[in-house]
């Protein structure tokens, strides 16, 4: 199915233009709908593998960890058998993970299937770029890539919409199974894509692949591990210890070196003329890389507020899913609509402009939220604070991805895809990961200091509660915990009290850190292009 340039004019051929972006869309929204429903569903399986609810944000850690791990050798592999067949091929395997995830019968085999569709997503982000590249142009083109943001949200709305019933009033395992359809009907509909043919003379770098995977997954996993080993002394659940140093940020130091190695390699090997696994000249200059770090910081961000809002309605309150996707709502919707009208503001702002604006807004929500959070989610005040900080999101996803392709040439159509993927899926799980351990961290000096000098709870009660694995309980599960003690029912009520109390300041103390994140990252925005599409200098035109 062909495209059409800017300047088609009749009805039929606009309307048949935007139907290779329709399976586009689906294509992207399979993925986020799959990140999505894992924290809604987060209850459901706790329940079911009588798992902690840290071992939810593991399952999407170790997607994030198969997607950003290979999305470059994707890359390559979808440029060398062409970018409609391994669509398909990437679409299939996905399928697959989600037929595992409906059955895994263990927490185990769940965080298996979340693997595989890591490596499945690892295909399909890149190749969803090239297939933009393909079939639009110019305005089109700017429109289409506002559009692939915004399935990316209305996944995530429908995610809490679908997900939160479905788990409600059936299982969670039947929100994943629709994805199994879902699947099915994007291969069907893959065949009206564009034929892309292969190039075979494309090389593949596995030396790079080695480099930059064993990178990515070290950070990745390094950061995961923060809560679990420690931030800098190892704890008792580290595998080992480094002198008494815990393992988690030697894994990030050492993932950091080997990614080095990997543009070292890189650039080495484009200079003796062969194929890199990742072209630099999509990060060779300040403004690049200022849209890289930017992306990071806000689907980061993201990832934290995905995180730690269903931690709270569901553990801590003890909340349905669906009750988690109503309070959860507001945020979403207002990400998928800003992430669709945002392009009609780029005749008129820079980008420099529409980013900075964008981090304010987040910050200012993020901040609002800090002082109004309480243990009802669906207050006005909340809801307002969500609304702001969806705003900035879905202004910033969409701007920075098209200004990452605007700035590259078709041909690296490819790179730009799996830059924005490895970028997105590393501040995705990095997010989830510091603030799983960030919010734990806080949580726990918190009730430490409060039972330690709290005179109602008996020394007795401190000596039999384990005070150095803590993490977040309800009111309901707590009284479990206590139910073995000799605690009486004056140090049942101040217990809960505490524990209550520590909850609700470490998720405001969350979000107060999240506002000042959002505020330094308005500092690389100041290297974001200043200059509107028609004023675009001649010597940034590629």
């Amino acid at each position: 199915m062909s495209s059409t340039s800017p300047a088609s004019t009749t009805e039929n051929e606009v309307r048949d233009s935007w139907l290779p972006m329709i399976i586009i869309a689906m294509g992207q929204a399979l993925m986020s709908f799959n990140v999505a429903a894992i924290p809604v569903s987060m209850g459901g399986m706790v329940e079911s593998f009588n798992a902690p609810p840290t071992t939810v944000g593991t399952a999407i850690v170790l997607y994030s960890l198969g997607v950003s791990g290979f999305i470059m050798l994707g890359a390559k592999l979808g440029q060398r058998f062409g970018s409609k067949i391994f669509f398909q091929i990437a679409v299939s395997l996905f399928a697959l993970a989600m037929v595992t995830m409906t059955l895994s019968p263990t927490a185990e085999i769940m965080l298996t299937a979340q693997a595989l569709a890591g490596f499945a997503g690892a295909g399909l982000v890149p190749t969803l770029v090239v297939l933009i590249a393909n079939h639009y142009r110019g305005k089109q083109q700017a429109e289409a890539v506002g559009w692939l943001g915004s399935a990316r949200a209305i996944a995530g709305v429908l995610a809490f919409i679908i997900v939160g019933s479905v788990a409600t009033f059936l299982s969670w395992r039947y929100a994943f199974a629709l994805l199994i359809v879902h699947a099915a009907a994007i291969l069907v509909l893959s065949f009206w894509l564009k034929p892309s043919p292969g190039r075979p003379t494309v090389q593949i770098d596995f030396f790079g692949v080695l480099l930059s995977a064993i990178g990515i997954i070290s950070i990745t996993f390094g950061f995961n591990n923060l809560r679990n080993w420690g931030v800098l002394m190892a704890l008792p659940g580290a595998p080992f210890d480094l002198l008494g140093v815990s393992p988690a940020p030697a894994l990030i130091v050492v993932g950091t070196m080997f990614l080095t190695s990997f543009f070292v390699w890189s650039s080495r090997r484009a200079h003796r003329g062969k194929t890199p696994l990742l072209a630099l000249e999509i990060v060779s200059s300040p403004t690049e890389w200022a849209a890289v770090l930017a992306l990071f910081i806000i689907v980061g961000m993201e990832g934290a507020i995905n995180f730690s809002v269903p931690l709270y309605i569901q553990i801590v309150q003890g909340q349905t899913a669906l009750q988690t996707s109503i309070a959860m709502m507001p945020f979403m919707l207002t990400v998928f609509f800003t992430a669709i009208l945002i392009v009609r503001l780029y005749p008129h702002y820079t980008p420099r402009t529409i980013a900075r604006s964008a981090f304010v807004l987040v910050a200012i929500g993020t901040a609002w939220l800090a002082f109004v959070v309480r243990n009802d989610w669906n207050t006005i005040p909340v809801i307002a604070g969500l609304i702001t900080v969806g705003l900035g999101q879905g202004a910033l996803v969409t701007l920075l991805f098209n200004v990452l392709v605007s700035l590259a040439p078709k041909d690296l159509a490819a790179d730009v895809g799996s830059l924005r993927g490895v970028t997105q899926n590393m501040a995705a799980a990095v997010g989830t990961a510091v603030v799983g351990a960030l919010l734990v961290g806080i949580l726990s000096s918190l009730i430490i200091v409060n039972v330690a000098s709290n005179p109602v709870i008996s020394a007795e009660l401190k000596d039999q509660v384990n005070l150095t694995n803590l993490t977040f309980l309800s009111d309901v599960q707590l009284k479990e915990r206590l139910s073995g003690t000799t605690a009486t029912e004056k140090e049942f009520a101040e217990a809960i009290a505490i524990n209550a109390d520590a909850r609700t300041r470490a998720l405001k103390i969350g979000f107060v850190l999240l506002s000042g994140l959002a505020l330094f990252a308005i500092v690389p925005c100041s290297w974001l292009p200043d200059y509107r599409p028609g004023e675009i200098p001649a010597s940034k035109r590629k």
